[in-house]
């Protein structure tokens, strides 16, 4: 699996600590369009939100002092007042008045950059579970609403199903979307979202499709590929591997590659065919997201219980 997890030294790991664990799923774009574009200047999309069986994971433990501390290392030139981890719990303390602070630690597997959703998905797992931890008990809706001042991939992480998204992203529209499994690819290039939206050949005036295309299976593209492909070439390399497969795409604005399987056994099949060191591996997709499978468990036991998490 590309990137590394942490070893047991470096990660907080007992509930008698007081710690517990949260997943932070990763997501695809099975497209993604530009239609348009508001008033404001933000770009105006069309894409389908698929979560994952795997991605990130999160330790945290409420602390009486108010202090929200980042644990464990962050992403290149990141300090931890940018981390979207640290800012969704500060905006989650100043929404609800909390005097409670967390200690967080990010055991990260997705990679920066690709398009998979990590950022994203820590905010958005950040929210929920101090939401729950803090019993401030906002609910999804408001909690998907504040995430969304965090980024636009956040609410769908938050809300935990699959979805149709328009807008800037934070339209959703719940789909039920059959079991597939994935090859995914990093290349291992850290695509800049602000730099792509500039681009002058990027197609900023698709013309909106509807679900019924994405169902009927119409080629609705991402309107990134075509640029990305063109101006780095391992973007392109992985692309070219992929192709051998099946039909490679790209996710989000990232440089993340993926093609779609049945089953896990040809997605299996089709890694192994790949080159060496390409940054390759395989993930299910989730009819539900691990996180809200932790949540019930956390429900369940009770709030002053602390738990062990579900996933990954």
């Amino acid at each position: 699996m590309n990137g590394s997890d942490p070893t047991a030294a470096e990660a907080p790991a007992t509930a008698a600590d007081g710690w517990s664990a949260w997943p932070a799923p990763a997501k695809l774009n099975l497209f993604l369009r530009i239609v348009g574009r508001r008033a404001d200047g933000y770009h105006l999309l069309q894409t389908v939100f698929r979560l994952l069986d795997w991605g990130d994971r999160l330790r945290l433990r409420v602390r009486a002092d108010g202090r929200i501390v980042r644990h464990g290392d962050l992403a290149s030139g990141l300090g931890p007042a940018a981390d979207l981890a640290v800012r969704a719990a500060k905006l989650l303390q100043t929404e609800t008045n909390s005097r409670l602070g967390a200690d967080i630690f990010v055991e990260k597997r997705i990679p920066a950059g690709a398009g998979f959703g990590g950022g994203s998905s820590d905010a958005a797992t950040t929210l929920v579970a101090l939401d729950a931890l803090w019993g401030a008990d906002l609910g999804l809706e408001r909690l998907a609403a504040l995430g969304l001042a965090l980024g636009a991939d956040v609410p769908v992480f938050v809300r935990g199903h699959d979805a149709w998204a328009e807008g800037v992203g934070e339209r959703l529209t719940p789909v039920d979307l059959p079991p597939a499994w994935y090859l995914l690819v990093d290349p291992g290039i850290h695509a800049s979202t602000a730099s792509l939206f500039q681009a002058p050949e990027l197609t900023r005036d698709a013309a909106p499709a509807t679900i019924a295309d994405f169902v009927s299976g119409a080629p609705l593209g991402n309107a990134f590929e075509p640029v990305l492909r063109r101006r780095e070439p391992a973007v392109e390399a992985a692309f070219a591997a992929l192709a051998r497969v099946g039909e490679p795409r790209l996710t989000g604005s990232g440089s993340g590659c993926f093609v779609e399987f049945a089953d896990r056994a040809l997605a299996q099949a089709a890694l192994e065919t790949l080159p060496p060191g390409l940054g390759a591996w395989i993930a299910g997709s989730a009819a539900r997201s691990a996180l809200h499978a932790a949540l019930d468990a956390f429900r369940l036991q009770g709030r002053r219980q602390v738990v062990q998490g579900t996933g990954f």
